[in-house]
Formats: structure tokens, sequence, C-alpha cells
């Protein structure tokens, strides 16, 4: 395997194996994805990827991280988005989105103005939920602890935001279970202090991710992939942890998951994280050999041999870039040529009167 070898999950071939990774772009109106989506999303199909994936997108209004965040909640959300995934599939890149819930780190500021959260009068909202009413930090609202009413309705907003997804043109859904919000807090001790069938026990404090990955799947075909992204780890004593992410990996393929994407990290400030190049990758690795699942890798990954590495040592099967292409849009393109499968990446025709003949890719 190389980076450049396609990859098929499902009926989906991908072109390659990188990925763009969600990343928020605080730039909705009202969770409806804008021009600046289309042209975001598309430069990144245009440089080259295999796989474009939407930012945190909320299946409920409550559920997203900032005021300005996509959302996926009513049907109003489907054109717009559409419109998105129409350009990407016309560049031969596949369309994909994070289904999210912010849980107790919803109704923040966009990082630009100060990551802190914001109240009602400054176009944010209370109440903010969770599994238990345990804030995040100093000066974050104290969470509504749902009730099983309140989760069962949780569950049906994703499995309407799938529904919506397919609508709309997306042929891979991954579900947001990691970085701190909803599905991760129910699935951390540290932020779980429930007595009831959702909290307590390993199988209980998965329950969450294991009914929102059955009721997904209700409404998502069988034909097309479906990814779970978790925090393998919250890198603090007592929380979630990788020996716990192999085991719901193992349980995920089983329910109709395709691919688990390991990051780590979100859950609790404060904590030290080793933040070298490509740190959360042996994450990736250990899922993929201990679960026997398709695992995606991300984390300070820069450079096209790093990522070349990576799927030739079989540590991942797919790599998920995100600053590094905010960087550079056309870092596939790049990457080709300097790996020497300048034939796996064209460039788009429309550029080829700005390279000089016989030069490669500088």
């Amino acid at each position: 395997m190389h980076l450049f070898e396609r990859l098929k999950l499902r009926d989906v071939t991908f072109r390659n194996r990188i990925a763009v990774s969600p990343m928020c772009q605080y730039s909705g109106e009202d969770g409806m994805a804008t021009d600046w989506h289309l042209v975001h999303l598309g430069s990144r199909a245009v440089g080259g990827a295999a796989l474009v994936i939407t930012e945190a997108t909320a299946v409920e209004a409550r559920g997203r991280i900032s005021p300005q965040d996509l959302g996926i909640w009513d049907d109003r959300h489907v054109e717009p988005l559409a419109r998105i995934t129409r350009f990407i599939r016309g560049q031969g890149a596949v369309p994909g989105i994070q289904l999210a819930h912010a849980g107790r780190k919803a109704s923040t500021r966009r990082p630009w103005e100060g990551l802190a959260p914001v109240g009602p009068e400054e176009g944010g909202w209370r109440p903010v939920v969770g599994p238990s009413p345990i804030p995040f930090d100093d000066g974050y609202p104290v969470p509504e602890a749902l009730d099983e009413a309140a989760i069962a309705e949780i569950v049906r907003a994703f499995r309407d935001g799938a529904r919506r997804a397919l609508e709309a043109g997306f042929q891979v859904v991954e579900i947001h279970a990691a970085h701190g919000y909803l599905l991760h807090e129910f699935l951390s001790p540290l932020s779980n202090h429930r007595t009831d069938r959702y909290g307590g026990s390993f199988e209980n404090r998965t329950r969450l991710v294991r009914e929102v990955v059955a009721a997904i799947r209700e409404v998502w075909p069988e034909r097309l992939p479906l990814f779970v992204r978790i925090s393998a780890t919250d890198w603090a004593p007592g929380g979630w942890d990788p020996d716990q992410s192999v085991e719901l990996a193992r349980g995920l393929g089983a329910l109709g998951v395709d691919l688990v994407d390991c990051s780590s990290g979100g859950l609790v400030p404060g904590v030290s994280i080793p933040t070298d190049p490509g740190y959360q990758v042996p994450f990736a690795e250990r899922v993929r050999r201990e679960a026997g699942i398709a695992t995606g890798a991300v984390g300070l990954i820069t450079t096209p041999a790093q990522a070349d590495a990576i799927i030739r040592e079989g540590k991942a099967d797919l790599v998920l870039l995100g600053r590094q292409l905010l960087r550079d849009p056309y870092w596939p393109l790049r990457a080709a040529h300097e790996l020497g499968h300048a034939d796996r990446a064209p460039w788009p025709p429309q550029y080829l009167r700005a390279r000089p003949a016989g030069a490669v890719w500088q």
C-alpha cells in the first residue's frame, strides 16, 4: 500500500488515502452553509484530496459549538450543502459530513473572538446539555443532565441528520464521538457520573454511541461507508483510554462502522499532551491491529514522506490532514509529484498553463 493507492470501502472508491479532516470554519448563518464553505471545501477537492469532510455539523441547534457552526437539524440546510457536494463530486472527490453534538462545550465564541462561553444576549443559548451536571471548565455553564427521553431525542436527531445528509448527496457520514463533545462526554468516566443504564460500566457509557450508530444505519444505505471519530485517550488519569478505545472499536464493525478515525483529548482542560509530529498515529495503529477495523490517522502530519510511511507501514488506512491543508489546499497534488505518483493526481486542466514544461510541483 502507499498514499496514492485507491481505497474501497463498501461501494465507494477513494482515489487516494488523503482526507480533509473536519475543521470548523465558524462561518455559517443559522446553521446554513455559505459561499465560504463552498470555496473552502471545494478548493480542497480541486487540490486532489480523496475525501472532503465538512466541519462538525450539528444535529440540533443547541448542539452547535458556536452560533456560527453548520447545522443539519432542519430540511432547509439540505440544499446549501447539496450545492457543495455536487461540486466536490464533480472534481472526483468524495463528500463526507461529520455529524455532531457539542454537549457541554456548546454555545462558545469563535476562536478569533476568544474561546469562552457566549450567552443568549450575544446569540448563544442556555441550557447546554451533557450526561452529568459537570461543567467543562471554570466559567462554563453547568450542563443540564439529559434524561432518557431527551437522550432518545438526540439519537433521533442523529438519524434525521444522516437522512438529510443522504438527501444532500454526501457519500460518507462520520459520527463525532471525540474532543469532549456530547458522545465523548458519555464515554468518559470523567464527565459521565450517571447511575442509570447510560453510566457506570463500559457497556453503559458506550451505549449512546452504539445507539447512534444503529440509528444512523437505519437510514444510511448499506452501500455507503460510516466512520466514527474517537478521542483514543483523555490524557488524564481515570479517563477514557486506549484500552477502552480498542474495545469500543471491536464492537463498532459489527454495528456497521467501516473506519475509526483516531484523534485524542479535548474532554478536560489543562492536560499535558506530547504534541510531536504524528503523535496520534500510534492510536490508529493499535486500533487497526487489535480491533481488526480500518482506521484513520490524524495529528501533525505535514510532509508527503511522513503520510506515505503511515500507509506503507500499515499504521492506518487513511490519513486525515487539517492545518496542513489550510496552509496548502493543493498539498495532495504536490505530494503525488514528490512521491512519484503524478499520474494518480493530475493537475486540473484549468491550471496547466501555470506549470512550466517538465517541471515538478514547487
